[in-house]
């Protein structure tokens, strides 16, 4: 949901100030009164933290506090209790179930890191991977934590290729600018001449790409790096995702480790091509999907199998990508080949993958089994809608992945997950990805950023309307069972009803404001407007009746709800 504005009531004062004094001060003295509750706040790798928060703090407003008390940006942190993120910033952290005493975990976004290996002349190598939006004052503090040097190597480095290390420089430009490994001197003392180099400095050499031994002879007589994995063998790749698999295979073949990002909830790697400066795909193991046994994001287990939204389940979540691709169909009809999606999702398939995840902690490679995941084609783009405002998209761009998410009744729609590009004529383009949490088995999590976008409440156009009126519900699960992605019966009854509500709406002029204001709650307590339907044809309906039957009285409701509404 977007983020919105903290407003404190006068009457609040005492207590807002008390709850933000002690977030990270004096822990000798905490008060609980029906305003004031204390808080644990878990994050990864330190101990718990204790906070103080008012009642009727929204999830927008604790951000904050952990914002001004702890430095991590608002909108860079999600919030986990007990399995469930508190996805809708204006919310109360009461109706998430949150009470005094509770534990909230904490899990940082950060900005993708840059591998990073430093040699030095004595034949020591070492690897770990800082924040590419980082100086090199920040590379050295890093070098000096991870290196174990009695002369205090990292806090020293002085020199770039001969020449004196300017501190605010970013990392990001030091590796741009250097195609080969970069010369680093160390020294204990910053102050220093000529003749001293030979004798008192250590070389160190900073590579931003780092090789590792991903094919094991273990492995790689039992296992191929990457294959895709078909469930169905009448079902041929296209030739856009063959190249895909056949570039992400010449990047591993040429032992380019992938690179793990620390955006998104679980595991994601960007694949490299053979020359190793290219990303090629987007690598998601469903192991290391939010609350999986090997999430890399500390995000707790799972206690009974849910997901972090309601209705969909840890595991199932490369599923979901590649039936997001399956069922963006082209304007032309059903996809033959590359045609492109109405929405955009890019090219996305299953695979079974040896990814070569280097740990850490460990700095080696460690994974000598494949895992299996969704591989999804990299899009250059010029960042996220999270970074623009919304203003500048067209109309038409925002419009198909309103389409595409009221359909699929998204529950993770928000700026960071659709990209920005330009084309050959310098038209904005928008890629949606990220649909690991589409097509639950329930409304309650449905969400959507582009709710509030003005683009929103622009009627569709008329290429809009066909392709809506040309969707049908029953082919779609025909096709996604062709494919090997079986949704379960209550994913299928979630599927018809938003494509039943998104194809209603379109034909009466609704815009999509309109239509998805009906599919999402207004907030965590208050049911939506699909939700009171079906509630209304459950108990109108005889029990043991047909699922056919089921819609067919869901359908008349819906026209009588609609023609109320919108007279």
């Amino acid at each position: 949901m977007a983020s919105i504005g903290i407003a404190v009531s006068p009457s609040n004062n005492d207590a807002l100030d008390l709850a933000v004094a002690q977030l990270d001060g004096d822990q000798s003295s905490y008060h609980h009164t029906p305003e004031v509750f204390l808080l644990y706040l878990a994050v990864p790798g330190v101990p718990l933290a204790k906070m103080q928060v008012l009642e009727s703090d929204s999830v927008a407003a604790v951000k904050l506090r952990i914002q001004n008390s702890k430095g991590f940006v608002a909108r860079n942190q999600r919030l986990v209790f007990e399995g469930r993120e508190l996805s809708r910033n204006d919310s109360r952290i009461r109706d998430y179930g949150v009470r005094y005493g509770s534990v909230l975990h904490l899990v940082i976004r950060l900005s993708d890191p840059r591998r990073t290996a430093v040699r030095t002349v004595y034949g020591r190598k070492f690897k770990f991977q800082v924040d590419q939006h980082q100086n090199a004052r920040y590379m050295k503090q890093e070098i000096s934590r991870n290196v174990e040097s009695p002369n205090g190597i990292g806090e020293s480095v002085t020199l770039v290729n001969g020449e004196k290390l300017d501190e605010s420089t970013l990392i990001s430009t030091i590796c741009e600018t250097n195609t080969s490994d970069t010369d680093f001197l160390a020294n204990k003392s910053e102050n220093f001449n000529g003749n001293e180099i030979e004798q008192s400095f250590e070389q160190l050499s900073i590579s931003s790409d780092i090789g590792n031994n991903l094919q094991f002879d273990d492995a790689k007589e039992k296992y191929p790096l990457i294959e895709p994995v078909l469930v169905n063998p009448s079902v041929t790749l296209t030739p856009n995702i063959t190249g895909m698999i056949e570039a992400t295979l010449a990047g591993l073949e040429m032992e380019h480790t992938p690179v793990m990002s620390s955006e998104g909830t679980g595991g994601v790697y960007f694949m490299l091509d053979s020359s190793g400066q290219e990303y090629v795909a987007v690598f998601k193991p469903i192991n290391e999907e939010p609350m999986a046994k090997d999430n890399p994001n500390g995000y707790p287990l799972s206690s009974d199998g849910e997901g972090l939204k309601r209705g969909t389940r840890v595991g199932e979540g490369a599923f979901r990508e590649v039936a997001a691709y399956i069922l963006d169909h082209p304007i032309s009809g059903y996809r033959v080949s590359d045609e492109l999606g109405f929405a955009g999702v890019p090219p996305t398939v299953l695979v079974r993958c040896l990814n070569g995840y280097v740990d850490q902690t460990k700095y080696d490679c460690t994974e000598k089994e494949p895992k299996i995941g969704s591989l999804q084609m990299f899009v250059k783009n010029s960042g996220s809608c999270e970074e623009f405002g919304p203003r500048a998209f067209p109309v038409q761009e925002v419009h198909k992945i309103a389409v595409l998410d009221m359909r699929l009744a998204n529950a993770d729609r928000h700026g960071g997950n659709i990209l920005i590009r330009k084309d050959e004529n310098g038209q904005i383009e928008l890629i949606p990805i990220d649909h690991g949490y589409c097509l639950p088995e329930s409304f309650e999590d449905c969400t959507f950023d582009w709710l509030y976008w003005p683009q929103a409440r622009q009627p569709f156009n008329v290429e809009t309307l066909d392709y809506i009126k040309s969707l049908d519900e029953e082919e779609d699960i025909k096709l996604l069972k062709l494919n090997g992605c079986e949704p379960s019966s209550k994913c299928v009854r979630v599927f018809h009803l938003s494509t039943m509500m998104l194809k209603k709406g379109a034909v009466r002029g609704l815009t999509p404001y309109e239509i998805g204001n009906m599919l999402c709650r207004e907030n965590i307590t208050t049911k939506s407007k699909i939700e009171e339907i079906v509630e209304e044809a459950e108990d109108v309906v005889l029990p043991g009746i047909g699922e056919k039957a089921f819609m067919e009285a869901i359908s008349g409701i819906m026209d009588r709800h609609l023609n109320e509404l919108f007279k």
